[in-house]
């Protein structure tokens, strides 16, 4: 099972449209994912219709280490793609894991009652530095963070996300190594003069970063995902083909990208996600 951590310190900049959206396509390649959503604030959680509501959810797996699938896992209508739902509005949970002699590890030493269940675990977070999010970091093989093309989003990812990723490295002395870092251009506007340059800077900045890259997939601003938000569908079945009015590839082509891009092991499968799915 592979776990990716979908993570930024700044938000807005669409962690959980990515999170969903990823989530959606590789359901729909045919791969048993599992969402788990750790934002306190449950957009994850609400983004796709449920066929069977678990009684618990994120707060029961963290605080209480409960597993059994029954009582933590949901089913969307979206077949393969399962669900943690977010119940910790409080932020107990913070709390919990600042004085747990665990931690920071707790989700990593849960996952092996997992591995059997899925091919992918995917963690959306929320947009804060928080010791929930050094929790996923730890626990996860890859982390993604989106990150918009503006000036402050720029910053902000030096200050927050690279200056978080920079604290973990204590972890190594006790023999866990932090995930690579991928970037991912996320909202992108390509025809602005300044949003060109943001993208050429990043690129080059992180262009000798052993631990670090810019992905090759950018996620162009669009109508389509606020279409398939209110529909509750994965972006990829709600644009499959090129606009006439837009230059940008269609959101299918954009999202199986991203995601052999990330997951190269399955592109085969990745590609096969050709045509609009049914609602199971």
């Amino acid at each position: 099972m592979h776990v990716l951590s979908v993570v930024s310190t700044k938000g807005g900049v669409g962690k959980t449209t990515v999170s969903a959206n990823l989530g959606g396509l590789l359901a729909d390649a045919g791969l048993r994912v599992l969402l788990l959503d750790l934002d306190s604030q449950p957009t994850l959680s609400s983004y796709y219709a449920l066929s069977q509501k678990a009684i618990a959810g994120a707060h029961e797996l963290i605080a209480l280490k409960l597993t059994t699938p029954a009582q933590i896992i949901s089913r969307t209508v979206i077949a393969g793609l399962d669900l943690i739902i977010s119940n910790d509005a409080q932020g107990q949970l913070s709390t919990l894991l600042l004085h747990a002699p665990d931690g920071r590890l707790r989700l990593r030493n849960l996952l092996d009652d997992f591995r059997p269940r899925y091919d992918l675990l995917l963690i959306d977070t929320q947009g804060a530095r928080s010791v929930l999010v050094e929790m996923a970091i730890l626990a996860c093989d890859i982390a993604l963070s989106p990150i918009t093309p503006e000036m402050l989003a720029a910053r902000e990812l030096r200050r927050g996300t690279l200056r978080l990723f920079s604290d973990l490295e204590s972890f190594r002395h006790l023999g866990i190594t932090p995930p690579p870092l991928r970037l991912l251009l996320n909202q992108v506007n390509s025809i602005r003069v300044d949003t060109r340059m943001i993208i050429r800077n990043l690129r080059e900045t992180f262009a000798g970063a052993t631990n670090i890259s810019v992905l090759e997939t950018i996620v162009p601003d669009r109508v389509a995902s606020l279409n398939a938000t209110s529909l509750g569908l994965p972006v990829h079945r709600i644009e499959t083909r090129r606009s006439r009015e837009r230059r940008s590839p269609p959101a299918l082509e954009t999202m199986q990208a991203l995601a052999i891009e990330l997951f190269p092991e399955w592109r085969e499968a990745i590609s096969t996600v050709n045509r609009c799915a049914d609602v199971q």
